[in-house]
């Protein structure tokens, strides 16, 4: 047996460094094994880490969920499925691209020369019955305010809500996220829109940003449950994207009905997007925060108005800490102009 001696160490062959005992090593023991085997480790552990990196970003893009277990071609069904929604009673559908349509025979097949069938666009409301998919419009605006006006509670508004079916987000939230509060609270809220754990409970403020909501609330001596909360837009945009004009302009009936019917002392614009939606500024929000401006109500007000303030949104001040003593400003304001309106 030869031993290797180095800066005053013995290196032991493999065979012998089992134990301090000289007994020949176990071949099924890995502990030691610095062999191909720990490289083939090393990859597993590569490959599971980036596995859990693409499940994150799925997850984070909104894809949280599968369909359908069997592949299919989306770019063919978008052909095919609306003429199957907008096809006359009596005329059968055209094919669709799924497997039974794969499996026909090729002499049974339409003619590949022949252009696909189109049915003809249909009324912006005839689209929303159907539950598919439409194209944003002014007809789509004009409904959801119709829809929004003749809501008279917040419980018929939610109802109602949950039918109208003009926002395309609709079909990708998971849930109505409406609102979070009572109705005769003297102090709302309104963010721009839920994130991916507002979809899942279905509430509005309940992640990292809504507990630091709660915790400058208590700050100001108010209790969650005192103050009323949503989000111009109450489903969520896949990926949690920002909405886009046209998705804020058809759900904004909704939110100004929900003001009108809760009137509180105080709104409360949370970030700039809300602010800019419901009051057409275009300042940001670090010069808008802290200025009181006056929202007017709906015709059925009278031409009544309702104090409002702009501040930073709490998914801002998590990435920004340091700006939350501008925010700390603003809700001394709040908790100054609730005093004011109650006499204290």
């Amino acid at each position: 047996m030869s031993l290797a001696v180095k800066a005053g160490t013995i290196a032991l062959p493999g065979a012998m460094r089992h134990n301090s005992r000289m007994e020949p090593a176990d071949p099924t023991d890995r502990r030691h094994d610095d062999g191909p085997s720990a490289t083939v480790a090393e990859g597993e552990r590569k490959v599971s880490s980036a596995l859990e990196a693409l499940l994150d970003f799925y997850i984070s893009a909104g894809a949280d969920g599968w369909l359908e277990l069997e592949p299919s071609d989306a770019f063919a069904l978008s052909e095919t499925v609306p003429a199957a929604r907008a096809a006359p009673a009596g005329v059968p559908a055209a094919p669709t691209a799924g497997p039974a349509a794969r499996q026909m025979p090729p002499q049974s097949q339409p003619p590949q020369s022949q252009p696909p069938m189109r049915a003809p666009a249909a009324p912006a409301q005839g689209a929303m019955a159907a539950g598919a998919a439409v194209v944003p419009g002014d007809e789509v605006v004009v409904a959801a305010r119709e829809a929004a006006r003749t809501a008279a509670t917040l419980d018929a508004l939610r109802e109602t809500l949950s039918r109208f079916d003009g926002c395309n987000l609709k079909l990708t939230a998971k849930s109505l996220v409406f609102a979070d509060g009572p109705a005769n609270a003297r102090v709302m809220f309104v963010g721009e829109a839920p994130g991916r754990e507002e979809d899942a409970r279905g509430l509005p403020f309940v992640g990292r940003s809504g507990q630091l909501l709660d915790r400058m609330l208590e700050a100001i001596g108010l209790a969650r449950g005192e103050v009323y909360i949503t989000n111009v837009v109450p489903w969520r945009p896949p990926g949690n994207r920002t909405p886009s004009p046209q998705e804020t302009e058809i759900c904004k009936p909704f939110v100004l009905r929900q003001i009108e019917l809760v009137q509180p002392k105080v709104l409360v614009f949370l970030g700039g997007a809300s602010a800019k939606a419901l009051t057409g500024v275009q300042d940001g929000i670090l010069r808008l925060r802290g200025r009181w401006l006056d929202l007017p109500l709906g015709p059925a007000a009278q031409g009544a108005t309702i104090r409002a303030v702009a501040t930073l949104h709490p998914a801002y001040l998590l990435r920004s800490p340091v700006q939350k003593r501008y925010a700390w400003r603003d809700f001394l304001a709040i908790r100054a102009a609730l005093d004011e309106a109650s006499g204290t």
